[in-house]
């Protein structure tokens, strides 16, 4: 007789931004964002450097990342299921192409023991929210909790990014903003977002006149543009203040200002080799910067007094994108 075929394995999972605004969930991200950040800490993500590869009017980037198996057991634990489900490690990458800022981006998931491909998501919901999850840690590590009054949050940028940050500190239990002040260059648009933050995220959020006005007074600032040049000034900063730059941050363009980096007492990034791929040309530069996942594993210092300006250089550690995209296809 000839024996029985062996089970096919199942086909891996294909998820586009409707699912993914449907299942992914700010605690879901950011548990798995911070697990990946501590994990690469502890030297079990293997996250090198993004890769471009020139297409003449633009490029193809590729970013990976391999989660060991402790790794991937850990992501599951956060969510209960440790002792349910044994996870395998995980590696994967993210590709996008830069001629279209629109464009859609994939993520591809493989389970590191079988090699077998388990999942692909596309779109353009997943990379935002793996960044604003990315940005929630970061608040969460160094920034003050506002006090019983919660915390004040200034967001300058009105995009895709602005609005995941948002909606990822929307779940934090410390920092989860108790008033937005919104600033962006055309006021009816800053209007509609305020508007929507407030009716999705059940934040209270308001569009402000100025970059300044969203700056002064807040815990927490959070500046998202594509703005080559500074779009607030040093001094509007005050002491005790967090502040997350996630736009362009080289030394011939740069969102905030260098002097910004001067009052300090702290600057981290999620990824110092990242950072240092700039070489020179970072604004902020790799040398001084601290990396996020040793300041969560408490082998780097982060906030060390009230009126410490902390600030946090969003670079996008590699390997996170696959670490979100495993948590969201066993949510």
């Amino acid at each position: 007789m000839t024996p029985p075929a062996a089970p096919r394995p199942p086909a891996p999972v294909l998820l586009g931004d409707a699912e993914v605004r449907a299942r992914l969930t700010p605690a879901t991200a950011t548990a798995a964002v911070r697990h990946a950040l501590l994990e690469h800490q502890a030297g079990r993500l293997a996250a090198p450097p993004r890769w471009h590869a020139g297409l003449g009017g633009g490029e193809l980037v590729f970013t990976v990342g391999a989660l060991a198996a402790e790794g991937a057991q850990g992501v599951a634990a956060v969510h209960g299921e440790a002792g349910v489900h044994r996870e395998a490690g995980v590696h994967g990458f993210r590709a996008y192409g830069t001629a279209d800022r629109a464009g859609e981006q994939l993520v591809a998931v493989w389970d590191s023991a079988s090699g077998r491909l388990t999942a692909v998501v596309h779109g353009q919901e997943l990379g935002p929210r793996r960044t604003g999850a990315i940005g929630a840690v970061a608040v969460e590590a160094l920034a003050r909790t506002g006090g019983p009054a919660g915390c004040r949050l200034g967001l300058i940028g009105t995009g895709p990014q602005g609005w995941a940050q948002l909606w990822a500190l929307s779940a934090s239990a410390s920092h989860r903003p108790a008033e937005v002040a919104v600033f962006g260059r055309r006021r009816e648009r800053a209007e509609r977002f305020a508007a929507r933050v407030r009716e999705e995220l059940g934040l209270a959020a308001r569009a402000v006149d100025s970059a300044r006005a969203a700056v002064q007074g807040r815990e927490v600032v959070i500046v998202a543009t594509n703005s080559p040049t500074p779009v607030l000034e040093a001094d509007w900063v005050a002491p005790g203040t967090h502040l997350s730059t996630l736009g362009p941050k080289s030394t011939t363009h740069y969102e905030i200002p260098p002097e910004l980096a001067e009052r300090a007492a702290v600057i981290a990034t999620d990824s110092p080799a990242q950072a240092g791929s700039y070489g020179t040309d970072h604004l902020l530069g790799p040398t001084p910067l601290t990396a996020l996942g040793a300041v969560l594993a408490g082998t780097a210092p982060g906030r060390r007094g009230h009126d410490d300006i902390t600030l946090f250089s969003s670079v996008g550690l590699a390997g996170t994108e696959v670490a979100v995209a495993a948590a969201l296809t066993r949510a």
